[in-house]
């Protein structure tokens, strides 16, 4: 399989491996990031922008990403973000991605959602809206959300006060109705601030 995972450029073969991260707007929990390799036979019409797809065709393509690609999850807790500020720490994640699939295949090119690069050992290329047009940032993409999904969920069975099995940590009403009620816990980020009037529309659940 590993002769499918690389590209051709001259006389020496190019390794790429997507990257996409999920959390970044959450007033609770870890950023997540993932990087993946996909063979050339993946069957692509299970990938979406993980936003596009219901959970369970998130949970379908997970599965069989899991079982076809190379892939890693990198993760930067709340504690993180607000020492960091939310950009880094989504690049730390980013980074502890890329370093897990880097052991696994050297990684020549790293093609990462958005318009910013995290500062990784090899070229990067950004790309805005990726994750719906790139099929190793799609498969990260969907790998990212549904980890870190998984993650909130736990965590609301140990702080059930909060719903995050719900809105996974997003500002959503509920969310800002039990913050205001019960106040914080340990996996909220302290440097994220509750807007006044905050509408449910402005922030989707992604």
């Amino acid at each position: 399989m590993d002769s499918e995972l690389f590209s051709k450029r001259g006389s020496k073969e190019i390794c790429i491996c997507g990257i996409d991260e999920a959390g970044r707007g959450p007033l609770a929990g870890p950023v997540a990031a993932s990087a993946v390799i996909l063979p050339k036979d993946f069957p692509l019409e299970v990938l979406n922008d993980s936003k596009k797809l219901s959970a369970r065709q998130r949970q379908k393509a997970e599965k069989i990403i899991k079982e076809k690609a190379y892939w890693s999850i990198g993760w930067a807790s709340a504690k993180e973000i607000d020492k960091l500020n939310i950009l880094q720490a989504t690049f730390l994640a980013m980074a502890r991605a890329f370093s897990k699939l880097d052991k696994q295949i050297p990684v020549d090119i790293a093609q990462v959602d958005g318009n910013q690069k995290p500062p990784l050992h090899c070229q990067v290329q950004t790309i805005v809206k990726g994750d719906a047009s790139i099929p190793n940032i799609m498969a990260a993409s969907i790998l990212a959300k549904e980890a870190r999904d998984r993650f909130m969920v736990r965590c609301a069975a140990k702080w059930p006060q909060y719903g995050f099995e719900i809105h996974k940590g997003y500002p959503t009403l509920l969310h800002q109705k039990n913050l205001q009620e019960y106040g914080q816990c340990p996996i909220h980020r302290r440097s994220f601030h509750l807007k006044k009037q905050l509408k449910k529309e402005e922030h989707p659940l992604i």
